[in-house]
């Protein structure tokens, strides 16, 4: 199968909110109308005016819906649409086994749903599924490494271009997204009506998935956890901006070893890599050039010849803002010992900066300013010990934006402060300082730019900053919007 279609999931409580939602679907090629839940149902107003083939759902509890009334009345219920010309009724695994038999399964979708888990039957569970005579079969698994996403594309083979076959939550992302070269008839979005569900406009817009072909390269970022992620939302759109047919994923990992897995079977072309696999991801890389194996962390893989290149842009995105600015023999003080503070660090040093580590853990600001033979200095930082102020830990990230590593008392003229938090893009540190007539540099600039120089670094091509900036804004606004943490 070379793409697939689009489904909508639309869900209400009252039937003209669910006209009013299912009448707002745009850019999808099927509505999935989700009748459990509605508390003035008529099953013919559901239909009436659609703009879309549609497929009835009513899911009872059992299988994860909203549905606990009588299940004669329920069957009666799907009888109804399909008599009333419903594209498509889904019917679950064991439930109306007469009206399928009744209609020879046209236009019926049999399903099964684990929210568990893989099950250990899952080949035998389709097989019955397909032998039901449906001419659509619907297998949904919880996902709970990449590895069952591999799964679910041996499944969708065995169901040999009947089935749509996916893995549920957020490691089974990448099951929706890839529907199309998995094998799966459609995939669903809609705003989370299923653990790992995405909406509408995000597959549409920003993973385009419909056009995604089995000639598709895949690339990804791999992390746990990754939704929150903005990566995808720059590299979809600078593949698509220069026009090379690639899709670009959320890769949540239960380990490296999973992550390798999926990489095998799905033949992905290169990675970002971020919390908790960076080192894992060092340690995989052949041979590391002299700048990545200083950091002794890989943030970029690339696949050649079945073995990972690796290299670093965390230190190329960090300097990127500060190339206007003459560093040599500048005091710069650097917030935290962590993992970005390792990239930090060497960064300046480089730029010929005089730095001092300041952590609220001396023990680790002494390793890491050993390593790099610079200086470990006391917590907080004197006001007056510095002239350029560098954050890098995750301290006044959203939701905690008024949250500040430390405070100032006193104007701070002719002075620098680069925070490398991004959400919000401009911090409560960033806040004071600018009030204090200091100069600042927000976290966005670097994530754009280590995003840009891994991009270059795997096609070849120059990266299109402005298309980046640009998708990464309206997606940082549509995570604050969905509630979740960036970090």
């Amino acid at each position: 199968m070379s793409s697939t279609a689009l489904c909508a999931t639309v869900t209400a409580t009252s039937m003209a909110d669910l006209r009013r939602r299912r009448d707002l679907v745009a850019g999808a090629d099927l509505v999935e109308l989700r009748l459990d839940g509605i508390t003035d149902l008529d099953v013919a107003g559901a239909l009436d005016g659609r703009r879309l083939p549609v497929i009835v759902t009513c899911r009872p509890v059992w299988q994860g819906g909203h549905y606990d009334g009588d299940e004669t009345a329920r069957v009666a219920l799907l009888e109804r649409a399909w008599e009333l010309g419903a594209e498509w009724v889904d019917v679950e695994d064991g439930a109306a086994d007469a009206f399928v038999t009744r209609v020879h399964g046209r236009r019926i979708v049999r399903s099964f749903h684990d929210f568990e888990g893989v099950p250990p039957d899952a080949s035998a569970r389709l097989a019955r599924l397909l032998s039901s005579g449906a001419e659509r079969v619907k297998l949904a698994v919880m996902a709970r490494r990449l590895a069952d996403v591999v799964t679910t594309r041996a499944l969708a083979r065995e169901a040999d271009g009947r089935g749509v076959i996916l893995a549920m939550g957020a490691a089974g992302l990448p099951s929706r997204l890839l529907a199309g070269p998995i094998g799966s008839r459609w995939t669903y979005a809609g705003d989370g009506v299923a653990p790992g569900q995405v909406p509408l406009t995000r597959m549409r817009e920003e993973f385009d998935v419909t056009r995604i072909t089995a000639a598709t390269a895949i690339y990804g970022v791999v992390g746990r956890p990754i939704m929150h992620s903005l990566s995808p939302a720059m590299h979809n759109a600078a593949f698509r901006a220069a026009g090379i047919d690639a899709i670009y994923l959320p890769l949540e990992a239960a380990s490296f070893d999973d992550f390798a897995t999926f990489v095998q079977a799905f033949d992905l072309r290169g990675a970002s890599v971020t919390a908790p696999f960076k080192q894992d991801a060092f340690a995989a890389v052949s041979t590391p050039d002299a700048a990545t194996a200083g950091l002794g962390a890989v943030n970029t893989l690339r696949r050649r010849a079945g073995a990972w290149d690796g290299c670093n842009t965390d230190v190329t995105g960090f300097l990127a803002p500060l190339a206007t600015h003459d560093l040599a023999g500048r005091r710069v003080a650097v917030l935290g010992a962590g993992g970005a503070a390792r990239a930090v660090v060497p960064a300046l040093v480089e730029r010929g900066a005089l730095v001092s580590v300041h952590a609220r853990r001396p023990e680790a600001a002494q390793a890491l300013a050993v390593g790099h033979r610079v200086t470990a200095s006391p917590w907080p930082p004197a006001a007056d010990g510095w002239d350029v102020l560098v954050q890098t830990t995750p301290v006044g990230t959203w939701p905690a934006v008024g949250a500040a590593p430390l405070t100032f008392d006193r104007r701070l003229d002719g002075r620098l402060v680069y925070d490398l938090v991004y959400n919000p893009p401009e911090t409560a540190l960033l806040a004071q300082a600018r009030s204090l007539g200091a100069d600042v540099i927000g976290g966005m600039p670097m994530l754009v730019a280590q995003a840009a120089a891994q991009f270059t670094w795997w096609t070849g091509v120059p990266a299109p900053i402005s298309e980046m900036q640009a998708a990464a804004a309206r997606r940082l606004a549509a995570v604050r919007e969905e509630s979740l943490i960036t970090v």
